[in-house]
């Protein structure tokens, strides 16, 4: 027998570096007086405060929110916000120069220039109004122009088109990562449709054959099982919500085994090991059940006699210790590395799809040192791995 192989599993990870205005401070050197560190705290508590609605992307709920924040750290009279198609949000004195905000930024849309106007653009017949000059940049994400911020006052200086500069990079550096964020939902939505397109052909196919069989000789059986099957389909093809807790897909496990037992008979042993500690645990959808459908048809359809799966979730303090094992035929350690590192010609095979989607989903949530850590031989079973945080910044149900 071959000995046990431990796998950690190897994905690329995206850092994604945290933005900081400093450059918009480089003009203070001071930093070690008090007032130069009042400065740069409250620069940075402002920026902070802007970040938030901003990480939705450039909407008109966002910059509405944003705008006070952003019109602070330029120190400018009034600021004006655009998408690509009008104006978001102006913020500030001179309110009647809103109307014109969007023609103002027409150019720098067009070509993604930064402008500086003067009185001859930004007209006003009042003579207490602020607002005589502008500076418009552009607001950009992956080298798009997607928007435009403008700075309204009674000058254009070199330090405010400098500001207004930095400040809209800022702004940037924040869209880009909402695009990040977006791109990462979209990512886990098309992972957990691949998963229900793996797991539902086989297994509605075997569910509906098992339950006809006792439609006859036991149609109080038949029809349990058949509610456990509209249960267990009800939860795997819901359209809401990326997290579920820890106790909820363990009883939607309980129905797919309900109905795995009902087709293996005596054949199938199931044994549960679960600390009601971790029961309310948020852990990511359909991140469980694969691993547990992948012991039964890849370590134990294949397999003479009895089969044995034991499924544990332990508190560990700070976080959740989940393992799925089976006494199956096992797999051999180098296909599993293949599997787990992107090989398409493995992964469309037996058992491909499900272990790697749920690693590849684990380390996106949670970071690189949660995806799966897999022990199996040939003819040694399997053991299925998950460590998993209690709690996690943007994981809740």
């Amino acid at each position: 027998m071959e000995p046990l192989f431990a796998v950690p599993v190897l994905a690329a990870l995206v850092g994604v570096p945290a933005v900081v205005l400093w450059r918009v401070l480089r003009g203070r050197r001071e930093l070690g007086t008090s007032p130069a560190e009042r400065a740069t705290f409250e620069t940075l508590h402002t920026a902070s405060l802007a970040a938030p609605p901003l990480r939705a992307g450039l909407t008109a709920a966002g910059a509405l929110k944003a705008s006070r924040y952003l019109r602070e750290l330029l120190g400018s009279p009034a600021i004006a916000i655009t998408d690509r198609e009008g104006l978001l949000v102006y913020d500030g004195a001179g309110e009647h120069h809103a109307k014109d905000a969007f023609i103002h930024a027409a150019e720098t849309l067009g070509d993604g220039r930064i402008q500086v106007l003067g009185p001859e653009a930004v007209w006003c017949e009042s003579p207490e109004c602020p607002i005589r000059h502008a500076v418009v940049v552009p607001l950009t994400t992956d080298d798009r122009v997607v928007g435009s911020l403008a700075a309204y006052g009674d000058h254009a200086s070199a330090g405010l088109v400098r500001a207004t500069g930095e400040v809209a990079a800022w702004v940037d550096s924040q869209l880009e990562l909402a695009e990040l964020d977006r791109s990462r939902t979209l990512l886990m939505e098309a992972e957990v449709r691949a998963l229900r397109a793996q797991i539902s052909p086989h297994f509605i196919y075997n569910s509906l054959t098992t339950i006809a069989s006792f439609v006859r000789t036991d149609p109080e059986r038949a029809r349990e099982l058949l509610l456990d099957f509209a249960d267990f389909t009800r939860y795997s093809f819901r359209r809401h919500g990326e997290f579920t807790t820890l106790a909820e897909e363990l009883r939607s496990i309980d129905r797919y085994l309900t109905l795995e037992r009902a087709r293996f008979g005596d054949q199938l042993h199931v044994t549960l090991r679960i600390a009601p500690e971790v029961l309310p645990v948020a852990v990511p959808f359909l991140c469980l059940q694969p691993l547990v459908e992948n012991a039964l048809r890849h370590g134990l359809e294949s397999k003479d006699g009895v089969g044995h799966i034991s499924i544990t979730a332990e508190d560990a303090g700070a976080e959740c210790l989940i393992s799925v094992e089976d006494d199956g035929v096992g797999m051999d350690p180098e296909r599993l590395r293949r599997i787990l590192s992107g090989d398409r010609d493995e992964r469309s095979g037996n058992g491909g799809i499900g272990l790697a989607n749920v690693d590849e989903r684990l380390r996106q949530v949670y970071g690189d040192e949660y995806g799966l850590v897999v022990e199996t031989a040939l003819g040694a079973g399997a053991k299925v791995s998950v460590r998993l945080p209690k709690y996690r910044p943007g994981v809740s149900v």
